[in-house]
């Protein structure tokens, strides 16, 4: 979902594979060069194996260098090296050549492709040179939002092209750890998940509202026309969903995961639900949730429960999750599969809705350590896991990836007109984080590195299902 994903093996090739060329480390912010066969220490054969995957060939034009009319170069950074300046260009290769200006620190331009460019890669300071080279996949968003690193012109097409020019390198998610355990994702007990989700959530429902539509809902919406404001793609998904749960008045509901509560209240206005009690570890949103359900006379059909999902009791007609599996973690599959199986009545029903991905691989470590820690978007044979240790039917898939770029267009659009605000409630690294992350996350569903998936799933005696899908659609 962030830009660092897309660079982080092809330059551990270039530092370790390179014919003639010195390894360059930065640490501590003095400059290293030493020999290839000196660097022993950090040069592992395990790591060495990883390097050693296959590149997309050589392209037939080079990229071009010249002197651009900007700053000179401060004498803490000095001038450029002509290796530092090759190492960029072979990765520029490396990438297929894409349609990129690269300014660095002492005015040098590099020129990247034939096309015109549809950005500017603006590198800062030399240790932000080296960071980037080593370690993009934590020190590109670090530095970006600290502005050492910046892009000007099409943010989301910059990322969506380095997508694309990776997407065949087979190490990519992996990324390059120098250091053990560095970026290792943290696992979600039912300690770890509430300081997890209070590191997302309670940072102020206020931020949330400058950006997000009038039911504060921050998950994919549904749009049945492009044109559709984000407002009515976000009641069309309540719809879609409960449509695909075929909700019957008299039901009674359990939703683990619920936001600032718009679903559960839904259920129970427009579909007659008897009762929903919805799970949730974020302080902030259930007391906005509880306030919300009280000024709208609700509160006695609708419980918000402050618990964890793997504590849920009781039983249900229908179980269902919107954007809550992203933080459960894959070791944690089977015991929400228990959950849903010893709560769920034997003529049940249920949907998860979530992020995923098209195979199983690990969260991007900057997105995990800064903006989502414990989070992971799970591949489908990943989440059969949670249904089929429990005989649960799986009923439906649908993917709505073309949808949750829309719901991102519109969240980057309404972020960006608020960024005056967000400034005032934080500040300007806060604005640049969440600015990469939402473009990342857009550039990440426009070019298929992450999809969205909403999973039906039953109990096997479930009789009265339709023979088609008409159904789901004939309220549209």
């Amino acid at each position: 979902m962030s830009p660092g994903i897309l660079l982080g093996n092809t330059s551990y090739d270039l530092f370790h594979n390179m014919r003639g060329c010195r390894q360059v480390f930065f640490h501590s912010h003095a400059l290293f060069v030493m020999n290839s066969e000196n660097a022993n220490s950090l040069d592992s054969p395990a790591l060495r194996e990883r390097g050693r995957a296959a590149l997309p060939a050589h392209v037939e034009h080079e990229a071009e260098t010249r002197t651009a009319e900007l700053p000179k170069a401060t004498p803490r950074e000095g001038k450029s090296l002509a290796m530092e300046r090759g190492l960029l260009q072979q990765l520029l290769r490396k990438l297929g050549d894409p349609p990129f200006r690269i300014l660095l620190w002492d005015g040098t331009e590099l020129i990247s492709g034939t096309r015109p460019p549809i950005a500017n890669l603006i590198v800062r300071s030399r240790s932000a040179f080296y960071r980037m080279l080593w370690d993009p996949n934590l020190h590109f968003g670090d530095d970006y939002a600290s502005g050492e690193i910046d892009v000007e012109g099409d943010f989301v097409g910059f990322l969506a092209t380095l997508y694309a020019a990776t997407v065949d390198l087979p190490y990519r998610a992996a990324g390059l750890r120098i250091f053990p355990g560095e970026n290792r994702p943290r696992r979600n007990t039912l300690k770890g998940s509430r300081e997890h989700i209070h590191h997302h959530y309670d940072i102020g429902n206020a931020f949330y509202r400058l950006w997000l539509d009038e039911g504060m809902q921050y998950t994919c919406a549904y749009f049945r026309t492009p044109s559709a404001t984000l407002e009515q793609a976000q009641l069309a998904k309540l719809d879609h969903v409960c449509r695909k749960l075929r909700l019957r008045p008299g039901d009674s509901v359990v939703e683990a995961g619920f936001g600032w509560g718009s679903f559960a209240l839904h259920m129970v206005r427009r579909y007659g639900v008897a009762k929903v009690r919805a799970f949730n570890i974020s302080e902030e949103q259930v007391q906005f949730a509880r306030e919300r359900a009280a000024r709208e006379g609700l509160a006695d059909r609708v419980e918000y429960v402050l618990d964890d999902y793997r504590n849920i009791d009781g039983h249900c007609d229908v179980f269902v999750s919107i954007g809550m599996l992203e933080h459960v973690g894959t070791e944690n599959y089977r015991e929400l599969g228990e959950v849903i199986h010893r709560t769920l009545a034997p003529h049940g029903r249920g949907l998860i809705h979530s992020i995923g991905r098209n195979r199983p691989g690990s969260m991007h470590p900057w997105i995990e350590k800064r903006i989502f820690p414990g989070a992971h978007p799970p591949a489908l044979s990943e989440m059969m896991q949670i249904f089929e240790t429990r005989r649960l039917s799986v009923l439906d898939i649908e993917n709505l990836r073309p949808h949750y770029a829309l719901t991102l267009h519109h969240w980057l659009e309404r972020f960006e007109s608020a960024r005056d605000e967000v400034r005032a409630m934080y500040d300007e690294r806060f604005v640049r984080m969440w600015r990469l992350y939402l473009a990342g996350s857009k550039a990440a569903f426009v070019g298929g590195e992450l999809q969205l998936f909403q999973v039906l799933f039953a109990r096997p005696t479930l009789a009265d299902w339709p023979l088609t899908r008409a159904w789901q659609y004939d309220d549209e």
